[in-house]
């Protein structure tokens, strides 16, 4: 793990660039963990080097309800771990599913948390967690109930499946209006961004300052461009992999047709 920040420290795993952060409480005993990935053994090290920094996991976060931000393991212990309320409600409803998706994408994945979530009263502003303040900046890009944490203390920005250098903006295909929701979400970062030294995407490699404005720009560009149905040159997805580049075409049919309507 790399601490980026004063008291948070992240690791990034090779399945698809996911991070871990983990957020040290002003006492230095105390952590809470957002989004534990990505296969058992990982979770289970990652447990361990806790304990080995004399940390007790008290909390936890999943900033949104897809299987790669829903993983836990029981050595990380019996601490809430919240979610927006909108977000834990979809969480339950898709366990099955998530628990097919996970072991269809990686060998060795512990599914048997993916329902162990506690929804937040509606739009709270702060993480219930004695530990450190974290803002929760819940929107509604790319999935049901996303949310980002800010730690206003050091500035760092903990953004869940947005603001990546490896992923294109993935929008939620089934939101009524997916392209205006990630329009708004960008905003807000936009809003935040002057507070934010640090930025730690879900996939991906962490940022500085200059390198969040430069991801919100990228991300305008990128949604600019499904709109104007223009042919897309993000870096992102030269030599992407299909998977990515499937989002993306879909992306392009889903706003191109909500535009012709």
């Amino acid at each position: 793990m790399i601490e980026v920040a004063d008291g948070v420290l992240v690791a990034i795993h090779p399945f698809c660039t996911t991070t871990t952060t983990v957020v040290v409480g002003a006492d230095g005993t105390e952590c809470l963990v957002v989004d534990p990935a990505v296969t058992a053994a990982e979770i289970d090290a990652l447990a361990g080097e806790l304990a080995r920094r004399g940390l007790v996991v008290t909390g936890a976060f999943s900033t949104h309800p897809h299987w790669d931000h829903l993983l836990w393991r029981p050595a990380l212990g019996e601490a809430p771990r919240w979610a927006t309320a909108t977000g834990a409600q979809r969480a339950l409803a898709v366990v099955d599913d998530n628990a097919r998706k996970a072991r269809e994408a990686l060998d060795g994945v512990d599914v048997s948390g993916m329902a162990r979530v506690d929804a937040l009263p509606q739009a709270v502003e702060v993480l219930p967690w004695e530990g450190r303040s974290c803002r929760v900046l819940e929107h509604a890009a790319h999935a049901q109930g996303h949310a980002a944490l800010l730690l206003p203390d050091v500035g760092v920005l903990v953004a869940g499946d947005m603001l990546s250098d490896v992923e294109i903006p993935l929008l939620d295909l089934e939101a009524r209006r997916p392209w205006d929701d990630y329009a708004e979400a960008l905003d807000l970062f936009a809003q935040v961004a002057l507070s934010v030294d640090v930025v730690v995407p879900g996939h991906g490699s962490v940022g500085d300052r200059a390198e969040l404005v430069r991801r919100i720009t990228a991300d305008r560009n990128y949604l600019a461009s499904l709109l104007l149905d223009d042919e897309q040159d993000d870096p992102r997805l030269a030599g992407a992999a299909e998977w990515l580049l499937t989002e993306h075409a879909d992306a392009r049919r889903r706003v191109r047709g909500d535009v012709a309507r």
